[in-house]
């Protein structure tokens, strides 16, 4: 539960109670009328938040009569909304104990739930259940002492199997301002931008950074991401794609908007940032936008909004680009997510399956606790809490978990009081038990014109070939041709490279659950379209010494197809090849059975045969030496080349 929220319930149960008692003077715990006269002159400034003046009447009403109990729960009420817990503590312990002979449910929720907020969980738990057995009757207090007898069990349960976690701050160049939050990282791990506020007051400007790491992996002092990005105003709480080319982010101020803060994107093209944008209507409302979450493509946006119509205050909401580019209308991620409280900082693993968010609706250890859910096939499944000491009574709201599920980055902030107050970015490992179930790694490099060797803005698109699904879709960037693209555990993938005027380019990655988490690095060259020039189909499938085609095979065919559609001109020999185990007019036959295979279906798909030959080259032509079974495969291929 919201401890701000107890915190307001609390006042304002106080300031009912005790205004009642003003009226009712033989309902006070004294008689002095001194004491009396000095608690009812702090109530003014106590319902109007001006506590300095409360504290001093109040305290010199105990000075009158140190056994007050109600100017003992007033004071603990003040302290505690300041958040100087230790007077707070004091004082509501000195009530408690005053009411020991008759129970005072007052006495009792109020210790009980600043002993749940400091994370005193048997306390809590004894004196809330204490308070329940007085059946009281105000049901928001009741619900209250309810979540909190359960959430505290809850609590307990988890201290006694406390997760390993051994959290280290970022260096001292990384935290080297008052407050640095909201921490996301390219999928390479050598860039890290955050939010930063050289100082703590709520009204200073908070900017975009970013920092790099050097050739020795050590991260180096932020500096602003962009001058086109950071204003004078606030920018703040943004994600990344993958590729460190697309930025989502927040604006309170200083920009046109639909409402208090909005979402703006920016896009970086060799090393410069565009002009950011509004993200329009479709994501943005009159209400509050906040928080945003991309995926590793930077083709579905989660984000936090309390616009009207949602299950809860905050809640989290999706929005994914259709094929032109454009933002579909968003979606409230339901119930099964969003609860009647608030959900806050999404974060959407690379995986593009787990989602990973604060929320203090849920069953936790108090405040705000991070949780965690996976998207299948008929939905999210219910998340659960990431479990202690990742939780404590303490608020988390924002987590950063690596594309290989090993490290988490989130920020920590230290109570200095007001001007001393700090937040640090910390790293730490995920424990085994609650590390994503499929991690991801990536393929980098660069894309370049064949002949020319000039860099090229090209379409990168991986391929599911399993559940024949687009997975991630990126571009190359034009000015120095690099692009990077997410692989996820479990399945096979084909991964093309297109551009007008060019032959495409396939690539195969058959990756399952072993797999070995290190990068990948291909450099890609587009031949231009002319005669000659030919490229293979590397994700066409056959069973061994068969030429049926498998079903897996239909994502590359279709990518041939959709190739010939969009050329009409252009005119291709398929041609089979095998590897030099076997006989060799075997080799022969069965090469050219392949080739006629892949012929018969681009024919089928609607291509004119006029503008198709099928040839087998059997073991003549091999690309390697067939001296491993990794080479032969090679051998075994399937091109097709211009004519």
């Amino acid at each position: 539960m919201n401890p701000k929220a107890f915190v307001l319930l609390l006042m304002l149960f106080s300031t009912s109670v005790l205004s009642l008692a003003q009226s009712r003077q033989q309902e006070y715990s004294v008689r002095s009328k001194k004491a009396i006269r000095l608690f009812e002159e702090s109530e003014n400034y106590f319902i109007r938040r001006q506590y300095g003046q409360a504290v001093q009447l109040l305290k010199e009403s105990l000075g009158k009569e140190e056994d007050f109990l109600e100017a003992h729960l007033r004071l603990g009420a003040i302290y505690r909304a300041v958040g100087q817990y230790d007077e707070a503590l004091a004082h509501l312990e000195q009530a408690n104990q005053l009411a020991d002979g008759a129970p005072n449910p007052q006495a009792l929720f109020s210790l009980g739930e600043l002993y749940w907020q400091l994370g005193k969980y048997e306390q809590a738990e004894k004196q809330m259940t204490q308070f329940l057995s007085l059946q009281p009757r105000q049901k928001a207090l009741v619900s209250i002492a309810e979540n909190i007898v359960a959430d505290a069990a809850f609590a307990l349960e988890q201290l006694k199997n406390p997760l390993p976690f051994k959290p280290e701050p970022l260096p001292a160049e990384v935290n080297e301002a008052a407050l640095q939050y909201f921490p996301v990282l390219t999928v390479d791990q050598q860039n890290l931008i955050f939010t930063r506020r050289l100082t703590p007051g709520p009204q200073d400007d908070e900017d975009l950074v970013i920092s790099r790491r050097d050739e020795q992996g050590n991260w180096q002092a932020p500096v602003s991401i962009s001058s086109n990005i950071n204003t004078e105003g606030n920018e703040g709480t943004s994600t990344i794609s993958a590729d460190g080319r697309t930025l989502i982010f927040t604006s309170c101020r200083g920009r046109n908007g639909y409402g208090s803060c909005d979402l703006f994107i920016s896009y970086k093209t060799g090393n410069e940032w565009s002009e950011p944008k509004n993200l329009g209507p479709i994501i943005n409302s009159a209400a509050w936008e906040s928080q945003p979450a991309l995926s590793a493509d930077g083709r579905t946006l989660y984000f936090v909004s309390n616009r009207p119509g949602g299950v809860g205050q905050n809640d989290i909401y999706r929005s994914m680009q259709d094929e032109t580019g454009n933002w579909e209308v968003v979606e409230n991620l339901g119930k099964t997510v969003n609860t009647s409280f608030d959900e806050v900082s999404p974060f959407i693993h690379a995986n593009g399956q787990t989602l990973y968010f604060g929320s203090n609706g849920r069953r936790g250890m108090g405040g705000y606790d991070l949780f965690v859910t996976e998207q299948e096939e008929e939905g999210w499944q219910e998340p659960r809490n990431l479990g202690y000491p990742i939780n404590n009574h303490e608020d988390q709201v924002s987590l950063f978990v690596t594309a290989d599920g090993e490290e988490g980055y989130y920020a920590y902030e230290e109570k200095g009081g007001g001007a001393n107050d700090r937040s640090l970015l910390y790293r730490f490992k995920i424990p085994e038990a609650v590390q994503v179930r499929n991690r991801s790694n990536y393929v980098s490099g660069k894309v370049y014109d064949a002949e020319t060797k000039k860099p090229l803005g090209a379409a990168v698109t991986l391929f599911d070939i399993v559940d024949e699904q687009v997975v991630n879709k990126v571009s190359s960037d034009s000015v120095n041709g690099t692009y990077y693209i997410v692989l996820t555990e479990g399945s096979e993938y084909a991964l093309y490279v297109n551009k007008p005027g060019y032959l495409f380019k396939s690539l195969a990655f058959n990756y399952g659950t072993n797999n070995t988490l290190e990068p990948i690095a291909i450099d890609v060259y587009l031949e231009p379209i002319r005669a000659g020039v030919s490229t293979t189909l590397n994700n066409i499938f056959f069973e061994t010494d068969e030429y049926q085609l498998q079903p897996k095979s239909e994502t590359e065919l279709e990518r041939v197809v959709q190739f010939l559609k969009e050329n009409p001109k252009v005119a291709i020999e398929i041609a089979g090849h095998t590897d030099n185990v076997g006989n060799a007019s075997y080799n022969q036959q069965l090469s050219e059975k392949r080739a006629r295979a892949v012929y018969n279906f681009l024919v089928e798909a609607g291509i004119s045969p006029s503008r198709l030959q099928a040839k087998g080259y059997g073991q003549s032509k091999p690309i390697a030496p067939n001296d491993t079974e990794e080479n032969r495969q090679k051998n075994r291929r399937i091109e097709f080349r211009v004519l």
